[in-house]
C-alpha cells in the first residue's frame, strides 16, 4: 500500500520503516508556507498549530497518491488524542478516501497498538516484522545519538555550513541501509565524516549551552521551528532539545522496568510543578528546564505552538522556575503567523544576555579565587 505520515524530522527512521516492510512510500514534502495555509484553510481556527501543519503536510501527500496515513495519538487532556479522528473527518469532507492508522503508547492499550501492527505488517511473517522494528530503533538511536552531536559541533565549525552538509551526506548513507549491520556501518563513517569537520577550540568556561524544549511537533520539525538549531549554531551556541524521536520511542513503547529512566526522571522533576498528567509534554517541559539547570547550561528557549493548552500552562510557571532557580527563559510562540526576522532579533539578544550573565559569574569566580 502507498504509506505516508507527518513529516516530522528525522523523517529517514519513518521512511526505512515502510520500505523495509515492503510499502511504497509517499513522502509528504518538507512543510512550507503553502502547507501551512493548506493545513489553515482546512482545520478549526483554535485548533493548535501542529494540528494545521499536519493537515496540510496530509492533503499534500494524498495528492502525491498516498492512501494510508500512519501517525501517533497522545493521551490524557491534550487534543493530539483527537488528531487521528479529527484529520480523517476533515479530509473525508475534502473527498479524500483515506485510511488513518494512530498508534499510540504500547501500554495500556496493548490491543489498539497491535491491530494497528497487524495493519502495515502486510504480507510480512512476525519474524520480518521484529527484525524490521530492531533495525528501525537502532536506526533512530544512531541518528539521534549524531545529531546530539552535531548540535555541539556546530557552535565551532570554522566554514560555516560544514556541519550542515556533513548531515545530509549522513543522511544519504542512512537511506540506503537494511540492517542493524548496516546501520553501525554507517554511524561508523559518520563519526568519522564529524570527525574532519575543522573546529575551534573554546574553553570549557567560556561555551553557552541552550537546552530546547517545548511541545515535541514544534521542537523536532526544523521547518516550523525556524531552524532554531542552526541559528543558535551560528551564534557560537551548543544546544540540545528536550524531545528526541528514539528516546518517545523507547518511554513509549519499552516497559518501565528494561528503559532507559531518564525521561522518568525528568518527569519526576516536573511533577514538582505540575502534578499531574494534563497531555502533551507540558510535565517534561517543566523537567527539563530543571535537568537542563542542574546539567550546568546557560539558559532555555521554550517552543510553544499557538493554541496548545499544555505549553500554555507551562509558559505560566515559567516565570517562577526563571526566578527560583536563576535559568534565563526565552519562549517563543510559533504559529501561521510567525516572522524569522523578528524572532531572530529576540534570539540575538537572548544569548548576549547568557553571555553578559556568564562573564560576570567568571568575573565574580576570579575575584574570590584571587582573595583566597
Amino acid at each position: 500500500m502507498k504509506v505516508t505520515f507527518p513529516h516530522m524530522s528525522p523523517v529517514i527512521v519513518y521512511k526505512k520503516l515502510f520500505e523495509l516492510l515492503g510499502h511504497e512510500v509517499i513522502m509528504p514534502p518538507t512543510p512550507t508556507q503553502k502547507t501551512i495555509d493548506l493545513g489553515v484553510k482546512n482545520s478549526p481556527e483554535f485548533a493548535c498549530f501542529p494540528l494545521k501543519v499536519i493537515m496540510g503536510s496530509y492533503i499534500e501527500a494524498i495528492e502525491k497518491g498516498a492512501e494510508v496515513i500512519v501517525t501517533s495519538g497522545g493521551d490524557g487532556p491534550c487534543r493530539a488524542g483527537y488528531y487521528g479522528e479529527l484529520h480523517q473527518r476533515i479530509l473525508k469532507s475534502l473527498g479524500y478516501n483515506v485510511e488513518i492508522i494512530v498508534f499510540d503508547a504500547l501500554f495500556p492499550r496493548f490491543g489498539d497498538f497491535m491491530k494497528g501492527v497487524f495493519k502495515i505488517k502486510g504480507r510480512n511473517s512476525v519474524a520480518k516484522v521484529i527484525k524490521t522494528l530492531k533495525t528501525v530503533y537502532r536506526l533512530a538511536y544512531a541518528v539521534d545519538g549524531l545529531e546530539k552531536r552535531i548540535e555541539k559541533l556546530r557552535a565551532y565549525e570554522v566554514t560555516n555550513g560544514d556541519c550542515n552538509r556533513a548531515w545530509d551526506e549522513i543522511l544519504d548513507l542512512f537511506d540506503k541501509v537494511s540492517s542493524i549491520d548496516d546501520v553501525k556501518d554507517v554511524e561508523e563513517k559518520a563519526g568519522k565524516i564529524l570527525d574532519r569537520i575543522p573546529h575551534i577550540k573554546v574553553q570549557e568556561q567560556n561555551k553557552i549551552r541552550v537546552g530546547i524544549v517545548g511541545e515535541i511537533y514544534v521542537v523536532l520539525e526544523s521547518s516550523i521551528n525556524m531552524e532554531i538549531e542552526k541559528i543558535l549554531g551560528s551564534l557560537g551556541v551548543e544546544t540540545e532539545r528536550s524531545q528526541y524521536l528514539s528516546e518517545w520511542i523507547e518511554f513509549n513503547m519499552i516497559p518501565k522496568a528494561f528503559r532507559d529512566k531518564k525521561i522518568d526522571n525528568v518527569m519526576e522533576k516536573g511533577k514538582k510543578f505540575i502534578e499531574i498528567q494534563i497531555g502533551g509534554h507540558a510535565q517534561e517541559t517543566v523537567g527539563f528546564i530543571k535537568d537542563f539547570k542542574d546539567r550546568g547550561f546557560d539558559g532555555i528557549i521554550h517552543l510553544m505552538p499557538f493554541g496548545c493548552l499544555p505549553e500554555l500552562v507551562t509558559q505560566s510557571i515559567v516565570p517562577e522556575m526563571t526566578k527560583k532557580f536563576d535559568m534565563p527563559v526565552l519562549t517563543i510562540p510559533i504559529d501561521e503567523q510567525t516572522g524569522k526576522a523578528n524572532n531572530l532579533t529576540r534570539i540575538e539578544a537572548f544569548i548576549d544576555l547568557l553571555r553578559s550573565k556568564k562573564n560576570m559569574t567568571t568575573i565574580k569566580s576570579d575575584k574570590v579565587a584571587i582573595t583566597a
